[in-house]
């Protein structure tokens, strides 16, 4: 059986996002979204939640953008001096490997973005990161830990498929964007391998493959062609992030624009979603997974 989770990043970011995403899954193939607790249009992402019962969502675990939902100075050092959350997976790694990253505060803060959104009336169906934060060394055991504790039973191992990228990128050569993916791809692979491992200890379940981090704002119809024609048996992640462009996500911290929307066409073609039935492709969410384990 050939199952795939199409899951779209960044539910809250903006509003436009948000009606993109709601577009993706009513027309489309997005299964699976994941909340932002802190984002600007989480009052609408709300709505998407309880509106659209048969949409996974899963908590986006954020350190990178935007203010804590955690008492500020309770975690003041994952906060630049305005009060906002900031820190890029390099930026971040580097302040791992000089041990000047309080695990405690990172626990703290995800803590509460998970409970905020269950809160809210959402059970999370999986847990995973803003810009792979999650996968950082000592952070993914954060992860698990959190997922125990509030009763999520799947997580997102970023850990790039080579052959599923291969399928999913463009036949034209790799530009600069898809290369440094690539590399942060495979970075992300060594530095948490044993993730899997860890999961599995923990009790919770993670897809078989992902793909989706070198195409990221890249994503051509192309691609996600030939990557549906060959899927692997197991259940595989396709990360995306469709939307739409308005003033709002102009102005956001964010290099991808235009790319949402050109995702949104390409998820919700008719072409597309014809060639899932035709190869046997069941689409399932997180909670699906969990369910199944």
């Amino acid at each position: 059986m050939k199952n795939l989770i199409v899951n779209a990043d960044d539910l809250g970011w903006t509003e436009g996002v948000n009606r993109g995403i709601v577009e993706a899954h009513r027309h489309g193939l997005v299964t699976s979204t994941s909340l932002l607790a802190n984002g600007r249009a989480w009052e609408s992402a709300l709505a998407v939640g309880h509106e659209y019962p048969e949409l996974g969502i899963g908590a986006h675990l954020n350190l990178s953008d935007g203010p804590p939902i955690a008492d500020a100075a309770s975690v003041r050092g994952l906060l630049n001096e305005a009060g906002q959350l900031e820190g890029g997976p390099e930026s971040l790694l580097l302040r791992i490997a000089r041990r000047k990253l309080r695990l405690k505060e990172v626990e703290r803060e995800w803590d509460a973005q998970i409970t905020k959104i269950k809160n809210a009336g959402i059970s999370p169906t999986h847990l995973d990161g803003h810009k792979h934060v999650h996968m950082l060394p000592g952070l993914f055991g954060v992860a698990l830990r959190l997922a125990r504790k509030h009763g999520v039973g799947a997580i997102r191992i970023a850990h790039e498929e080579s052959r599923l990228r291969a399928l999913l990128s463009s036949r034209g050569g790799k530009n600069g964007v898809q290369l440094k993916q690539g590399v942060q791809a495979r970075g992300l692979k060594l530095l948490a391998q044993d993730a899997r491992e860890m999961a599995e200890r923990a009790g919770i379940v993670a897809t078989d493959y992902f793909c989706g981090i070198a195409q990221t704002g890249v994503m051509t119809r192309e691609g996600v062609e030939r990557l549906l024609g060959g899927l692997p048996n197991g259940t595989t992640e396709l990360m995306c992030h469709p939307g739409y462009v308005d003033e709002e996500l102009q102005g956001t911290p964010t290099r991808l624009q235009g790319s949402r929307q050109e995702e949104l066409e390409i998820l919700t073609d008719i072409s597309i979603r014809k060639l899932v039935a035709t190869k046997g492709i069941r689409l399932i969410n997180y909670g699906f997974l969990a369910q199944s384990a």
